[in-house]
């Protein structure tokens, strides 16, 4: 009698919350954390006992330096795509859109570079698949 092969290991979780922020032109704010190369929706891991809004609210500030209230944060929903930075590991983002108003955002805690781009732009860029599959504009 033969044991059966393994089963192959589910991959890896990582929870997120992640920001759709798009400007005047209609452009989506994106970041590349130091480190890494791949561009990415502003957003990250929780805190214990942070709810996702709180997170990303917390998050938009370290990184960004802009200040949006957990009540002006209007829920997407959660998607799941490929990590960008973690081969084999899956995201799981509760998405929100988030009104900055006229605030301007500046490089913060983790952030190397930020840009605002349409999908025509990334074309040259290596941009997050949960960004690209769900949220660039045209």
């Amino acid at each position: 009698m033969t044991t059966p092969p393994d089963e192959p290991t589910p991959p890896r979780r990582i929870h997120v919350s992640a920001a759709v922020i798009l400007d005047e032109h209609g452009r989506l704010l994106l970041v590349r954390k130091e480190g890494t190369t791949a561009f990415m929706q502003p957003g990250g891991k929780p805190e214990p006992g942070e709810s996702p809004d709180e997170t990303l609210s917390r998050e938009l500030a370290e990184e960004l330096g802009i200040h949006v209230p957990v009540d002006d944060l209007r829920s997407l929903g959660a998607f799941t795509a490929a990590a960008a930075n973690e081969p084999g590991c899956l995201v799981v983002a509760d998405v929100f859109a988030a009104d900055i108003r006229s605030q301007s955002p500046t490089v913060g805690a983790e952030i190397a570079e930020l840009r605002w781009i349409t999908r025509a732009d990334a074309e040259s860029l290596e941009v997050a698949p949960l960004a690209r599959e769900n949220f660039l504009p045209d």
